[in-house]
């Protein structure tokens, strides 16, 4: 099978389109057709060996955490999917060698859920890490009330994005940091703009003078400072790239693949309440050029590979 892999840590001239060998699928497993796969900031800090303090690595190493597509067989103790379902999952394991940049992989039963008939396969394939962060970031961890204010950094990113889409679901009022390119887009989901970088925390109390009830950092450093200045219960900032958060008693948030979670936002997108923006799609041999992407933090909503 198609697969792209690295023999070492580098820059994105140690990314190689290969052949390797079809997976193994366990007893819990099942063998999947990939159609589509998220290109997200961990799999450009897996290749360049941040991971490594945390993960074992297994080279050669097939990045990638997301993917969509159809079973094309099961385990034989797996009862949930069979041959030709179509299916979403954050494969992530508990070591660094199998991920899902392939045109075959072998995903564990607890890592999936059915893939939303709203989405195309670019969204799908998109939604499973950033989707998991955002659900269990608003959801599990801020849980925001109807009239309550939360504000979230980088709201037009891939998490962004979802994030906003989900608290505004939940009856709550959104504030969202971006970049002045993307305050409509912003607007569109129901979210209240406002530029982010210096300045933020007056900007902030401009629209909400009390604060804000609760703030999502996707970006850290200065954005998760101002959360401490607009937030009055620090337990209800959640950041997931500043560990520093938890000095001061907020949570560090690092998703965990959760079937029942996925279906939740599958149902969510199958009911019109949630979608995924797909800013672009690049071929699986271009995911060095993805990854490029990916890093320069610009885009709006996610990155996509594409498996034919």
């Amino acid at each position: 099978m198609k697969a792209i892999a690295i023999n070492s840590f580098g820059g994105p001239e140690v990314v190689e389109c290969v052949e390797l060998p079809e997976p193994k699928v366990g007893p819990d497993a099942v063998l999947v057709r990939v159609k589509a796969v998220g290109v997200n900031p961990v799999d450009r800090e897996i290749r360049e060996g941040g991971p490594a303090a945390v993960f074992d690595v297994v080279f050669p190493v097939v990045p990638g955490w997301d993917l969509a597509g159809v079973v094309e067989r099961v385990g034989p103790s797996v009862t949930e999917y069979r041959a030709g379902d179509e299916v979403i999952g954050c494969v992530r394991k508990d070591w660094v060698q199998h991920g899902t940049y392939a045109e075959l992989v072998a995903a564990p039963v607890r890592t999936l859920a059915r893939k939303p008939a709203a989405l195309s396969w670019a969204q799908a394939g998109g939604l499973p890490l950033a989707g998991l962060t955002a659900y269990q970031g608003v959801h599990g961890a801020l849980a925001p009330r109807p009239g309550e204010t939360v504000l979230i950094h980088a709201a037009a990113g891939g998490v962004g994005s979802l994030a906003s889409q989900l608290a505004v679901a939940t009856g709550a009022r959104v504030i969202g940091t971006a970049g002045p390119h993307n305050h409509a887009y912003l607007r569109g989901l129901g979210v209240e703009p406002v530029a982010h970088g210096e300045g933020l925390v007056a900007r902030v109390r401009e629209l909400a003078p009390e604060g804000v009830d609760a703030a999502f950092d996707l970006v850290g450093g200065a954005a998760l400072a101002a959360s401490r200045e607009l937030v009055a219960d620090p337990a209800r900032i959640v950041s997931t790239t500043d560990p520093a958060v938890r000095g001061f008693g907020g949570r560090y948030l690092f998703a965990r693949p959760d079937a029942a979670d996925l279906a939740a936002l599958a149902a969510l997108a199958d009911a019109g309440r949630l979608t995924v923006n797909v800013a672009a799609t690049f071929p699986l041999a271009q995911a060095a050029s993805a990854q490029q992407l990916n890093a320069e933090g610009r885009t709006r909503g996610k990155i996509v590979l594409t498996v034919d």
